[in-house]
């Protein structure tokens, strides 16, 4: 099935990214929104025009330890490029002396994985509305020859009407064939990444399915609980990870015949399966029609994808939240004034040279 004209147009619709100017004292830190191995997730209002943004600060020394700084600026160019209405929009972005910013929507409905999660699985109705926004995005940024690679609930925001925006660009990567690094969440990666073989935007697809069946039944298809296994002398209790990763990429290299299948409706399963087919040339979105076979897939005979990209389609749940800056529906986190403090500080930079997409504005 080919993809009406009207999305067609509507998906290829690219307008020039206005690019801000900002700088750390343009803000009012409000609360952290999240936290991570580099840094926070802050909410903060404008000073000027009193708008409310989540800025992302990262630092810049664990990013060069870890080997990250190619992933960092790869963010930053993916966001840079992308405007579509499910994806996170980047205003602009800095550095100082050990931090980079990024200034970024806030989008106050949280995650979608802490809905899946109060809800335990969603009704096929809700689940297809999710997987038809993420569908949408996914076409956008491979028709950009971008692949996205860490497609998870954890990742999935809900904006104040109930709409999505895909947020966390750190594995996305510009790739117009064929790519062969080893990224993403264990849960969601094909069975060509796990194999280590070359792979090309298809792993998304087969990342769409894997979310469908969570979204459906509550946990991903390949689930594996890890157990507590018998420590190392000294270090007995210790939850050893290793072997609960071989049982789960095991089961991925099986395939579907190793999921356990519960009564899905019948054309929810089916796509599943077809997004989860192991060979990536006969995996849909991956063939001669593209994305038009996931679009035209029966499980979604009643979307109407031109209403739905412009959000004209009421979503299927509303976040409660009583404003413009309430941030309830995220966790909390400890706040650290001490660290805050040390943002904007000068001191020696020995890492800025590293990441020239970062503009310098103390």
């Amino acid at each position: 099935m080919d993809i009406d004209q009207p999305l067609v147009q509507a998906q290829a619709r690219r307008r020039t990214k206005p690019k801000g100017t900002y700088r750390l004292t343009d803000f009012i830190i409000q609360r952290t929104l999240g936290c991570g191995s580099f840094g926070r997730v802050h909410l903060v209002r404008s000073k000027h025009n009193l708008r409310f943004y989540a800025i992302k600060v990262i630092n810049k020394q664990h990013v060069v330890r870890q080997k990250q700084v190619e992933h960092t600026n790869n963010e930053l160019h993916m966001l840079e490029t992308v405007q579509h209405p499910f994806i996170i929009n980047l205003w602009g972005s800095f550095q100082d002396s050990s931090n980079l910013y990024m200034v970024m929507d806030f989008v106050p409905g949280g995650e979608l994985f802490t809905l899946l999660r109060r809800s335990n699985r969603f009704p096929d109705p809700v689940a297809k509305f999710y997987a038809a926004e993420v569908a949408l995005a996914l076409n956008h940024l491979h028709s950009l020859d971008i692949i996205y690679r860490d497609l998870k609930p954890e990742n999935i925001l809900l904006s104040a009407d109930g709409h999505i925006k895909i947020a966390d660009f750190g594995f996305a990567k510009e790739c117009q064939i064929n790519t062969y690094t080893l990224c993403g969440t264990p849960d969601y990666l094909a069975p060509e990444i796990v194999s280590k073989k070359r792979y090309n935007k298809s792993v998304d697809w087969y990342a769409l399915g894997i979310l469908i069946y969570e979204m459906l039944y509550g946990l991903p298809p390949f689930h594996e609980q890890p157990t507590m296994e018998s420590g190392t002398p000294g270090h007995e209790g210790e939850k050893n990870q290793k072997p609960h990763i071989v049982r789960l990429y095991d089961r991925i290299l099986q395939g579907p015949s190793a999921v356990r299948w519960p009564p899905f409706q019948p054309h929810a399963t089916d796509l599943i399966l077809k997004l989860l087919e192991k060979d990536p040339s006969k995996r849909y979105g991956n063939m001669r029609d593209g994305a038009g076979d996931v679009f035209g897939h029966p499980w979604f005979r009643e979307v109407d994808w031109v209403k739905l990209l412009n959000r004209q389609v009421m979503a299927p749940y509303m976040p409660r939240i009583t404003g413009e800056g309430d941030a309830s529906q995220f966790e909390k986190w400890p706040e650290s004034d001490e660290l805050t403090r040390l943002y904007g500080q000068p001191a020696a930079d020995p890492y800025g040279w590293q990441f020239p997409g970062f503009d310098y504005t103390m």
